[in-house]
């Protein structure tokens, strides 16, 4: 009888072992502080708010999901410390989206460390690095990119600006100079013999360096231009922003980030007609409304810039939880890899999925531009995004990098 006591009690210990799992932890190493934490404390935002929505559908195999944030200070090797500090720590899953540069250095660590611990890798989801790099010649298992890349932003403006009568013979590109910025000066020089346009003049500029734009604005002057291109975002593009209204700019912006938060404020007048193709406007429809709604409701503003996609990778994410909800033990990030490859959602926007051959997401894309017919205003001017068209995933979807030779497990 004691032998079967005791047994029984060492059943009753395994059992409670498996149903009782150690909460799902993951770490959000982001541009806390510094020039560029705007964007940065957007994506904590937009992420907080799909962390308190998974726990409050009950979390993950009966535990909430345990969000911890590690601020990287907005460069590559603070990103580097706080990735190692967050494994330590015990994190399985790493969230990033600002910067391309830091999304770079996340992917090759979370490469290194899977490597040599194996059985113990960790999955980075990508929330918004979009150098085409980390879907091409750097992609590999452990990393999914949930947002667009250069190319489907750029393709998308430059094509929807031609076919709507928006997009000048003369265009002018100004980009910082990293990874995202050349690919978006490439694919703008690409793209010019196909849409129709000619460029008359390129920039790349330092990053998070340049404080006055107006010999920028005063160059694009002087080309001529009809159209600028760019797709400089956080303080690069504000600042551009103020110097062309400064200096009275009269040309079209087309960008990929002009709804980050400030930008309409800084140009004034000089952003009406400007135009930006990004993943969200909150006026398509019934369920972009409602969703801009509840947004606003949980975190006191709709949503804008970066924390639309911010939000729909991490409710991709979320699904791709539910569907190993009841398995038993430990979820491993080959898992959660897999789940979410085979998982697709409906954004209030249209579909979103992610390829297997290369972890990059396919969404839809919305043309747009600045208007005060739109019906929401931002920066609190007369100013809106207004819908000129949406671009579905299949006709958003930029093939598969030949550079991209991703290794499975296995």
């Amino acid at each position: 009888m004691l032998k079967t006591a005791m047994c029984c009690s060492a059943l009753a210990i395994v059992w409670a072992g498996a149903v009782q799992a150690e909460p799902l932890q993951v770490a959000l190493v982001e541009t806390l502080s510094g020039p560029q934490a705007s964007t940065g404390l957007l994506y904590r935002t937009a992420v907080q708010y799909e962390i308190d929505r998974i726990n409050a559908a009950g979390g993950f195999r009966g535990e909430p999901v345990k969000l911890v944030e590690y601020d990287s200070q907005g460069g590559p090797v603070g990103a580097a410390d706080r990735v190692k500090a967050a494994i330590a720590d015990g994190a399985r899953v790493i969230l990033q989206g600002s910067s391309s540069s830091v999304a770079g250095q996340i992917s090759e660590d979370v490469r290194k460390f899977n490597l040599r611990n194996e059985g113990k890798e960790v999955l980075y989801l990508n929330l918004g690095g979009e150098a085409l790099e980390l879907t091409g010649d750097k992609c590999n298992f452990y990393t999914i990119r949930t947002s667009p890349n250069a190319a489907i932003r750029f393709q998308t403006l430059t094509r929807g600006m031609k076919e709507m009568g928006l997009m000048g013979d003369k265009v002018y590109s100004i980009n910082q100079n990293y990874s995202w910025g050349v690919d978006v000066q490439s694919i703008i020089e690409a793209n010019a013999p196909k849409v129709g346009y000619k460029v008359v003049g390129e920039t790349l500029h330092e990053v998070n360096k340049i404080q006055d734009f107006s010999p920028y604005v005063a160059q694009i002057q002087q080309s001529g231009a009809d159209t600028v291109l760019t797709g400089n975002w956080s303080n690069d593009l504000l600042l551009l922003m103020k110097a062309a209204s400064d200096a009275r700019l009269k040309v079209r912006f087309g960008t990929a980030f002009l709804d980050q938060p400030g930008n309409i404020g800084n140009a004034g007048p000089v952003a009406e007609g400007n135009v930006m193709s990004a993943p969200f406007n909150p006026e398509l429809n019934d369920k972009t409304r409602a969703f801009a709604e509840d947004y606003k409701a949980k975190t006191g503003h709709y949503p804008a810039y970066v924390e639309p996609y911010g939000v729909f990778g991490m409710e991709l994410f979320a699904a791709a939880l539910k569907t190993l909800d009841g398995q038993p033990g430990p979820v491993s990030a080959d898992q959660l890899v897999l789940a979410i490859e085979k998982t697709g959602i409906e954004t209030p926007v249209g579909p979103l999925r992610v390829r297997a051959a290369d972890h990059q997401a396919e969404m839809s894309m919305v043309l747009q531009e600045v208007s005060k017919d739109a019906l929401y205003k931002v920066d609190g001017t007369d100013y809106g995004f207004r819908p000129l068209k949406v671009y579905s995933g299949a006709d958003s979807a930029d093939p598969v990098q030949t550079t991209c030779q991703m290794k499975r497990p296995g």
